[in-house]
């Protein structure tokens, strides 16, 4: 039993030896080889096309003046992978704001509200629990700002046999800016990230 305790631990030791060490990635100068999976370089440069190409359509400048009531509507996954749609339109909905242009809502959303504290409240006003509030300080109805515009979009996935040992992956990232009071579509935009590596390597 001695001898077996001693040759268990000289194998974690040398398992422990083996493992590859942690390190920080440069997110701004990032020398780490591509993936067939998307990583966060793809969601960055799909946003940062998209980004340019929507504030240099004039889309977002409002005739009259003033800024723009924008939601998030549905960003449909149509991937193999498990992508949390919020990731790609984070730095988007981020450049957007930062225009000037607009103001996003937190309200409404493809999702619904993206802060639920929006809705606890107004559940507290319209409950026994009010009592026990300021009425004051409680939000009083008809205060929401409804959203004029909506950006919704989808991520696609297609993986083509590019030769015997080699697949090609083509992520398709695609958005629309919506007026919501006529419908009509103010702008479009798709971006195309392809991939070849070997077959074996996992996409998803």
């Amino acid at each position: 039993m001695k001898y077996y305790w001693i040759a268990a631990g000289l194998t974690l030791a040398t398992l422990a030896g083996c493992q590859q060490p942690t390190v920080y990635i440069d997110t701004t100068n990032d020398p780490g080889k591509p993936v067939m999976a998307l990583d966060y370089r793809d969601f960055d440069q799909a946003a940062a096309a998209m980004v340019e190409s929507l504030m240099r359509s004039g889309a977002l400048r409002k005739p009259e003046g003033g800024r723009y009531v924008v939601t998030t509507g549905r960003i449909i996954n149509d991937t193999m992978q498990r992508i949390d749609t919020d990731q790609l339109m984070a730095k988007i909905e981020q450049e957007m704001a930062n225009s000037g242009q607009v103001v996003m809502t937190s309200a409404v959303g493809g999702k619904g509200a993206t802060d639920t504290m929006i809705d606890q409240m107004r559940q507290i006003r319209d409950s026994a629990a009010a009592e026990e509030f300021r009425e004051d300080t409680l939000p009083a109805t008809r205060q929401l700002i409804a959203p004029e515009l909506s950006i919704a979009g989808k991520i696609i996935q297609r993986n083509i046999r590019y030769d015997r040992n080699t697949e090609q992956v083509e992520y398709y990232f695609q958005l629309q800016l919506t007026d919501l009071t006529s419908g009509l579509r103010l702008w479009q935009e798709e971006q195309l990230i392809g991939k070849r590596g070997d077959r074996k390597a996992v996409s998803w």
